[in-house]
């Protein structure tokens, strides 16, 4: 099994969205990032990142309140399509989409995959189907094969690769668990943002259910601190400076 960190281009924004102790006026840019999983038994893609239109017309794909908030700071390159043909692969090539949330910087070029099985808490979908729902239905609403799990998920039946549920930042967020030997660690997207966030349980601004999303960070916590499992978290640009990135594999 090898796994690969994509780059997707980073985003700037106000720290305080991030931080809402932080006085607002200040700008930072963090990462946005996909994970490839190449398992004997099939490819799997965590999270596809921003679509390419962002770039080119913010407003007209997020939407005016949300390209208001987010610059979008990407290369040539940084989007999951280019970054799979770095490593020889096509969107067809890939079997499963793990979904960690409908947020435009996590699920922006879901349509990318048309032929890929994509894992969502079912949480997740209700929201994203319901009146009350922010989400862009851009990002989402494709004719795809959505397959709705109700907690976690064991994907290959071998433990390898698991479906987490950390619900909180979103009704149905979920986060990706996976083994190799003696190595396993979390891809926790946006239940933890950076390290600082685990660390001081530091609740961004945009939460769904701040409750839930205190105890999905203690989950993190645990299994970091008892278990001895790597997280890599969903923004945190100093580790993400750290890590190697496609084409090297992370292992």
């Amino acid at each position: 099994m090898r796994v690969y960190a994509l780059s997707c281009g980073s985003l700037e924004f106000d720290r305080s969205l991030f931080f809402p102790a932080a006085a607002p006026g200040t700008n930072i840019v963090m990462p946005v990032s996909s994970y490839l999983v190449v398992h004997p038994r099939g490819n799997v893609l965590f999270d596809t990142g921003v679509h390419c239109d962002a770039l080119t017309d913010p407003v007209g794909r997020l939407g005016k309140r949300v390209a208001g908030l987010f610059a979008i700071r990407s290369k040539r390159g940084e989007d999951v399509v280019s970054q799979l043909a770095g490593l020889g692969l096509a969107p067809d090539d890939i079997q499963f989409v793990v979904a960690s949330h409908f947020h435009f910087d996590h699920c922006g070029c879901n349509s990318s995959f048309p032929r890929a099985t994509f894992l969502v808490q079912r949480a997740e979908m209700a929201m994203a189907r319901s009146e009350q729902s922010r989400y862009n239905p851009k990002d989402w609403d494709h004719p795809l094969d959505y397959r709705l799990l109700d907690g976690e998920h064991d994907l290959f039946g071998d433990a390898s690769v698991v479906v987490l549920p950390t619900p909180g930042h979103t009704a149905g967020h979920q986060s990706l668990w996976i083994r190799s030997g003696s190595t396993q660690f979390v891809l926790t997207s946006d239940a933890s943002y950076t390290r600082e966030h685990l660390d001081q349980t530091i609740l961004p601004g945009n939460v769904f259910n701040p409750a839930e999303m205190t105890h999905s960070l203690g989950v993190l916590r645990d299994l970091r601190d008892r278990r001895g499992v790597v997280l890599l978290y969903g923004h945190d640009s100093e580790q993400w400076n750290t890590l190697p990135h496609a084409p090297e594999p992370l292992f």
